[in-house]
């Protein structure tokens, strides 16, 4: 198995970048074989059907026994073990009060099956990307509601930076990041990331000069002492309810330890200053903004671009038509993302508030 210490962002820094996105994992073997694994689990024949996930895993669903269930596999040739991981986060985070479904088996060792493998509650919601796109969703609500809960899941605090050492929890028993300190997680593959956007013409020299500066210059920002959970793929689309009610936050498998700032950052990716203000007041209900709150949502708003960018560019998305989950139109998602890493510039050089979004 390969651990996550030179990972920054699963889906774009695996070594097999972009595999699960290229959708190359799915093959009639790998269907018998779910279907095995979950007949067995079961003790008796379990049909088996193809689900309509959307994130780093191949997804299905079975019915067993009155109930529901959703099955998450990950047969990349990177053999990561990083669902051991987010199960056990699951059960950090439920100790506080969020909804996350339950997950009733998880197993990464590849021993008994080709592939890793999670068998969880199905929760029967729409993802509220879906009703926001309708039009339907009761938008300041629902991010008032979220910011409570990041505020809460950020009691959780652990040793250690950056994606969590799974090799540590199978032995002790203990969530522990991978990296000494924030700030050498921050920069992990960061001038890999720029230099790539470069080279595909998304940034010019003189744009990822910038950024660099700019970052650099604000690096004494991320000097942490401890971290606390981040969620790290904040969005919409994670969070499971109705108009106006969150029933799960799902998608914990980029769960990292680290600053408090990161996953309310990850929400300016997609929305307004005004959607951020009903965003923070919820944060703010529970408790304060951290220490220099706007220039350090400023710098993780400019890292968690860069780093989408680059999926967004190596995934094809920029391409992309009709009914994509983050844009129905690729050439307009490439002109907001080259908008909000302009914005995190502007910023850091002052020349911005988060109100401005």
């Amino acid at each position: 198995m390969a651990n996550r210490t030179g990972i920054y962002y699963w889906k774009c820094d695996r070594p097999d970048a972009f595999f699960a996105i290229r959708g190359q994992a799915d093959s009639l073997q790998l269907d018998k074989g779910v279907h095995d694994m979950v007949s067995a689990f079961f003790g008796e024949d379990v049909p088996v059907r193809k689900a309509c996930g959307q994130g780093n895993h191949l997804t299905f669903l079975a019915d067993h026994g009155g109930h529901a269930y959703f099955i998450r596999v990950e047969n990349g040739s990177d053999g990561d073990d990083y669902m051991e991981v987010e199960a056990s986060v699951l059960k950090s985070v439920k100790t506080v009060g969020i909804p996350v479904p339950e997950i009733f088996a998880v197993d990464s060792s590849r021993s008994g099956w080709p592939f890793a493998y999670q068998i969880m509650e199905n929760m029967p919601y729409e993802d509220l990307n879906r009703l926001w796109r309708a039009g339907t969703l009761d938008l300041p609500c629902i991010m008032y509601k979220l910011g409570e809960y990041v505020a809460r899941w950020q009691e959780l605090e652990y040793d250690g930076f950056g994606p969590f050492n799974a090799e540590k929890l199978r032995g002790d028993g203990v969530l522990e990041g991978l990296h000494k300190t924030y700030q050498e997680y921050y920069f992990l593959n960061m001038s890999k990331h720029l230099e790539y956007l470069d080279k595909k013409s998304v940034l010019t020299n003189q744009q990822c000069a910038r950024i660099m500066e700019l970052a650099e210059e604000y690096s004494y920002l991320l000097e942490l002492g401890r971290g606390c959970l981040v969620h790290k793929d904040l969005a919409l689309w994670n969070v499971l309810g109705d108009k106006n009610d969150i029933k799960a936050v799902i998608d914990w498998d980029d769960s990292i330890c680290g600053d408090p700032v990161d996953d309310l950052s990850l929400m300016g990716c997609y929305h307004s200053g005004r959607e951020m203000t009903s965003l923070l007041k919820g944060y703010e209900s529970v408790r304060h903004l951290p220490e220099n709150f706007e220039k350090r949502f400023w710098l993780h708003l400019l890292r968690n671009m860069i780093f989408k960018a680059v999926i967004r560019v190596g995934a094809g998305y920029f391409d992309r038509g009709g009914d994509f989950f983050l844009s129905d139109d690729g050439s307009r998602l490439k002109a907001t993302t080259l908008s909000r890493i302009n914005s995190a510039v502007a910023g850091l050089e002052g020349k911005m508030k988060i109100t401005d979004l």
